[in-house]
Order: C-alpha cells, then structure tokens, then sequence
C-alpha cells in the first residue's frame, strides 16, 4: 500500500468536515473521490497535501507515519497536486515555471539551454509534449494545465492529486487529460482526482471512494458501479433524467445587432456579434474561456462600454446604458465570478440578498431599510434554494464555493425578470445542487421567460439549450437548433474548426 490516510477527523468549531475518513491508494492507481459540496473531499486533499492540519487520525507513506505542515512538506515526500486555478507565472517561459526553485545554473546563472533540454527531455518521457519556449500566457488553458503536471513530476511527484482537472477545458482537451492520467498510472504514477463528472471517473477511474457530510459513504471497484448508481450513492436519492418538450417561440426578447468591442490592438475583441433571444426559451453561447463570451455579456449587462452597435430588450435599446438601468428594463445576471462580480464577500448573507433590491419599497423606506424583511427574505431564499448556512446573518466568505454560488442564483431567479443570463451558473457544484439549478432554470423558461445560458459544460449548454450559438475569437461561428449537433462537432467549432472537419 503507497498511501493510508487513517482515521482522519477534521473541525472547524462545531462543524465536522471530515469524521474518521479512511482513505488509501495503490501504486499505479487512479483513485477518484466523489461527494457533494460540503461532503469533505477536498478538505481531506488538503490535510493530505499539507495545506490543513488535522484533529486527529494518521498518515502514512509506504508504511511510514507522517507528519505534514506544509504543503513543501508533502512534496518531500513525492505528493504533489495540480489545482483547479492554476499556480503559474503568465508572463513567464514554460520551460522557467517548470524548473521553477529548481533551476540548473551555469554559476549563479540560469542556464537557459541546459534548462530547455530537461523540459524537453521530461516533456518526451512522460509523452506531454510543450514548447518550453512559448510564453505561458500565449497557451491555451489544456496546455497550461499540461505544464502544471510537468512541474510537479520535475519535483518527482509519485502522487498527484488533480482537483476538478476537467473544469475549464473543451471536450478534446478532456480526451487527452484523460489519456495523460492513464499514461501516468502506466508509468508508476498514483493519481487522485476530486471530481464531480461521474461519466469522467468512468472513464478513468480504477476506483471510486463516494464522501457524504464528512464521511466515506461507498468504496468501489470502478467495474462494479455505474454512473447512476454513484450519483445516488453522493446525493442519497435517484437522479431525474429531465425531459424538455420543444416550444414553438416567435416573438424575440433580446437583440444584439452588429456588436463591436476594440481591443487592446488591431482585433476586436468582439466583431460584428448578430445573435437573439426569443420569448421561452434558453439559449446557449458555447465557446473556449477568452474567446469573447466573457465581454460580450459584460456588454449587454452594462458592466462594459460597447464601441459599436446595439442591444435590444422588449424594443427598448439599453446599449451602454448603466447596469441598475438594465436590471430595471427586465435583466437578472448570474456572473461567471460569484466573488469578483455576484458577491461581497465580508457581507452577510442577508446583505447579499438584498442587493439589486435595496431601492425598493419592499425593503426600504426614505432610504432607511428594513431589517426584518430583510432578514425574512434572506431566510425564504436560503430554505428554497437549500443553501447550507448557519444564518442570515453569516458572512458568505464562510459559505463553500458551491453554496455562496445558490444563494447569488436564488437572488437572481428571484427577481423574476423576463431574461435571465446564466454565466457558468453550477461551475463547481455537486449533481444534486445541479439538478436543482437546472430545474429553477427550465422552470423559468417553460413559465414563458428566457435564460442565456454561457457555459464551459458542454453537457449543460446541450442539455438545456433551445438553441446553441459557437462564439470563436469574438465572432458567431454556428448557430444550431437542439439536437441538430453533436458535442464532438460542437468542441471542434470551439476551437476553430470547421464543419466540415473530420
């Protein structure tokens, strides 16, 4: 046995997140750990990797016990972890964050050719193939992500903890990630992976440890489960296969004709962007994280100044008008960054309701707020949505990522808007918090209103969609009624592919 974590139990003042976790892996295996939001995975990968220290409980490494303060600590010992936000200097060489603290010097000099040859040389052994001279920030996300790994096996790693690996890259950047982990676990490496893409773990897993409310629920051989049975197994209730019954809509909501945004140089960030939104429907925009999605919702919400153009709601232009104004012309946002842009994070949770609402009468009178209704409002969200939160009054930093994201949508969908735009709405969020999001969505949508829906979930956007626009170097590349595209066919749109493409 390479790893035993035994016993493990770890508390944050009255809350357990982890109650006597027992977690092992084999050399030259592919573990991965399932669970809900909150259900203590990604603590355990955190005591396991030096960031947290636990209560109480025992690790042990080749059947040696050790004792971990540091992440540097368990690098020592061969365990090394890709995260999900990737630790690399963007302005940087690939080759120098690789050997990053562990240069080959000529003197006291970095040695830049002996340097490129040892990238190159780990790059061919372990077939993840780099340019070691390409400036990080000109890669694509799946090759930064391939650099990640390469560091941490030049700090020879013997396991890897990838945590949600999958979730910013396209369906063919998956393949390969995937690929990499078998190849790894060929050549003697032991990967852990946190995920909550059960069909991924079928695909890769040699075994599947199911975590609920702290505790190790399941162990299984990945030959002996199935994808339903696992989702069972995190959430402790069959998963509904949902069904959308097609509508026939007409009448157009939103309008956005001929959109331009400059960029930094010659290319428009946006370039003549052409697409609409009916009346009951959802319509997804589906494309690679920079290839414009980002702005082109940031200009429709008021949140960025268009160069060219228009938006249209009801027939009503709110081009380059201010966000409070197209709030008020019938537009709710879910953004893409719950902390950057949904939240505040020293607020409470009540604050955090309240906002979008604070001018009206419901909650305030000659500017002076009501507290209990409020409080009240916070209280019906946070039971309707089924944030786990101790009370209204908690500061939604305390939240996990997965509950402060439910509580910006129950916020959103709240406001019962005709148009509802959706960013990246269950990014980082267990099965059962997903189906609840989507059901609040196609409820909307089948009551008459409409969601633009921009997701990197390929399944999401092809699950929910009436309609699918591609969005490739700010430009509208396809446009594609459900079911009359594949997602193979939709990935290769996204990164510049043409239809015609095998």
């Amino acid at each position: 046995m390479l790893l035993e974590m035994k016993n493990i139990v770890k508390k944050y003042g009255n809350v357990v997140a982890n109650n006597k976790v027992n977690i092992s892996l084999n050399k030259g295996e592919i573990l991965a750990i399932v669970g809900e939001n909150g259900a203590g995975k990604s603590t355990i990968m955190k005591i396991l990797y030096g960031l947290e220290k636990p209560n109480s409980g025992e690790i042990f490494i080749n059947g040696k016990k050790m004792n971990f303060n540091s992440p540097s600590d368990a690098m020592k010992q061969g365990i090394g972890m890709v995260q999900q936000h990737f630790m690399l200097f963007e302005n940087m060489t690939v080759a120098e964050n690789i050997v990053y603290k562990n240069e080959m010097k000529k003197g006291i000099f970095f040695d830049y050719k002996k340097n490129i040859e040892v990238v190159e040389e780990l790059s061919n052994r372990y077939m993840l193939q780099v340019d070691p001279k390409a400036i990080v920030e000109d890669c694509p996300v799946g090759l930064q992500q391939r650099v990640e790994i390469l560091k941490i096996l030049y700090q020879n790693a013997d396991i890897i903890i990838f945590d949600e690996p999958s979730a910013v890259l396209t369906p063919i950047e998956v393949e390969e990630l995937l690929k990499t982990m078998k190849q790894l676990a060929k050549l003697g490496k032991s990967i852990i992976v946190i995920t909550h893409k059960l069909h991924e773990v079928m695909e890769v897993a040699d075994r599947v440890v199911v975590m609920r409310l702290g505790e190790v629920v399941a162990e299984t051989l990945k030959k002996n489960t199935s994808v339903e049975e696992l989702s069972y197994l995190m959430v402790g209730r069959q998963i509904v296969t949902r069904v959308i019954e097609p509508k026939d809509t007409k009448e157009s909501l939103l309008e956005v004709k001929d959109l331009i945004l400059h960029g930094d140089g010659e290319k428009n960030v946006l370039n003549g962007v052409n697409m609409n939104v009916k009346k009951g429907e959802i319509v997804g925009i589906a494309g690679v994280s920079g290839n414009g999605q980002s702005e082109l919702i940031r200009c429709i919400t008021g949140l960025e100044k268009i160069d060219g153009g228009q938006v249209v709601i009801h027939g009503n232009e709110i081009t380059n008008k201010s966000v409070m104004d197209i709030r008020r012309a019938g537009i709710t946002h879910i953004p893409e960054d719950r902390y950057m842009w949904g939240s505040a994070p020293e607020a409470t949770l009540a604050e955090n309701a309240l906002m979008g609402y604070e001018d009206t009468e419901e909650f305030s009178k000659r500017g002076i707020l009501n507290s209990s209704k409020i409080f009240s409002h916070a209280s019906e969200l946070i039971s309707k949505f089924r944030v786990k939160a101790d009370s209204p009054e908690q500061k939604i930093k305390e939240l996990s990522g997965g509950n402060a994201q439910k509580l910006i949508v129950a916020r959103e969908m709240s406001m019962e808007t005709p148009l509802i735009i959706a960013c990246e709405p269950t990014r980082g969020i267990d099965i059962g918090a997903i189906e609840f999001i989507h059901d609040q969505l196609v409820e909307k949508r089948n009551g008459g209103d409409s969601v633009l829906l921009v997701s990197s979930e390929l399944s999401e956007i092809m699950s929910l969609s009436d309609r699918i626009y591609v969005i490739y170097e700010g430009e509208i590349v396809g446009e594609f009624a459900r079911g009359s595209i594949d997602e193979k066919r939709l990935g290769l749109l996204m990164v510049g592919g043409k239809e015609s493409e095998e």
